[in-house]
């Protein structure tokens, strides 16, 4: 699993956790259901923000779950899970998102993908998730062509890309491409109005995402001689987290703008878990009790091979599910078990979207 909003259990509480594990699950399912096991890897914790955004603004969302069958990483039980529109969208932007990030790897010649069996190999699964994506996106009335440009823009925005070069610049293919993402769900809620405001939280959302993947790999990437935006344009640390933090204000507004008829647990990743995430990559996030402290230098990550391969290990052994901790099969981070207990204490458990909550929230008006 990857992705920038990653909450531990205990700060959900019971009824987010049910909703946030019904969001996954509904990816991955939804993912699997279209386009086959194989494309099962690519299920993150960012992209199931799509199908949460969807369900947060439906007048029925009751209407977009069903009872899924049992599953390894869920021990074995039966549970409701997000279906429909909203899980069909996060299938098509997490595969054509995963489709050129495999063949920016391969272009790159990383690890084994440098070999031209593994690469021709490479290619071929990117073609399928492409081709996957783009189908799952038009049955729903996306065009995954917004995407794909602003990928195919990147890579000539960062050869351009130097000292002096606003970090801004560099970010702004990744905006463009969440801003629509994230609009397009008011489309399938039925509630135009909210595109814009939604559009704006995109975009500051894939700002974020850009933002705080070259804080987190700076330093694996130095080691490496690899191209990072902070490197590349000289930004130093002070500036990449001040427009972290204007970004987490901008995307607080702009939900302020747009109407949900249960927008709670989209209110506490984008908010909340969105802001840990940003203390996480600067190395300012308190320790959890329950867990000590969080390393703050990354280990080298796995190549795609060999990190489908503990992907695998890990979904047959459950331990993506039940382990009290494990490591990431790509980024080696440690990550916590979906399904295992957590009494650590945290002020925020029951808060329902902090509505009239004077207790846990950092955010004006809560």
């Amino acid at each position: 699993m990857f992705g920038m909003v990653r909450p531990c259990g205990h700060r959900l509480g019971d009824r987010f956790r049910a909703q946030w594990l019904a969001h996954l699950c509904g990816l991955c399912l939804a993912i699997r259901g279209d386009h086959g096991q194989l494309a099962r890897v690519v299920t993150n914790y960012d992209g199931l923000l799509i199908s949460v955004l969807t369900e947060a603004q439906a007048e029925r969302p009751a209407d977009g779950r069903r009872t899924a069958g049992p599953c390894p990483l869920r021990g074995m039980r039966t549970a409701s899970v997000a279906h429909g529109e909203g899980a069909r969208l996060a299938a098509a932007v997490s595969l054509v998102l995963a489709s050129a990030k495999v063949r920016d790897h391969v272009a790159d010649r990383d690890g084994l993908l440098g070999r031209r069996p593994v690469a021709a190999v490479a290619r071929r699964v990117a073609a399928d998730w492409g081709r996957a994506g783009a189908r799952s996106g038009a049955a729903v009335g996306f065009d995954t062509g917004i995407l794909v440009d602003a990928v195919d823009r990147q890579l000539a925005v960062e050869a351009l890309a130097g000292p002096g070069t606003p970090l801004l610049t560099v970010t702004e293919p990744t905006e463009t491409a969440t801003a629509a993402a994230f609009a397009h769900t008011a489309v399938l809620a039925g509630r135009p109005s909210n595109a814009a405001p939604l559009a704006e939280a995109g975009r500051l959302f894939g700002r974020l995402a850009h933002l705080l993947d070259a804080v987190e790999d700076r330093a694996a990437d130095a080691a490496a001689g690899a191209w990072n935006p902070l490197a590349a344009t000289g930004t130093p640390l002070p500036e990449a987290r001040r427009l972290a933090d204007d970004a987490l204000h901008g995307i607080r507004l702009a939900l302020r703008d747009a109407e949900f008829a249960d927008g709670g647990l989209a209110h506490l990743l984008l908010v909340h878990e969105l802001g840990r995430s940003v203390d996480r990559a600067f190395g300012t996030l308190p320790a959890c009790s329950a867990h000590g402290p969080e390393p703050k230098a990354p280990p080298e990550k796995r190549d795609l091979l060999a990190g489908c391969g503990m992907f695998a290990l890990l979904c047959c052994s459950c331990q993506m599910c039940c382990a009290e901790e494990y490591e990431g099969p790509w980024s080696r981070k440690k990550r916590e078990g979906c399904c295992r207990d957590c009494d650590c204490d945290c002020p925020c458990e029951g808060c329902d979207g902090c509505d009239g909550c004077d207790c846990c929230c950092p955010c004006d008006g809560c």
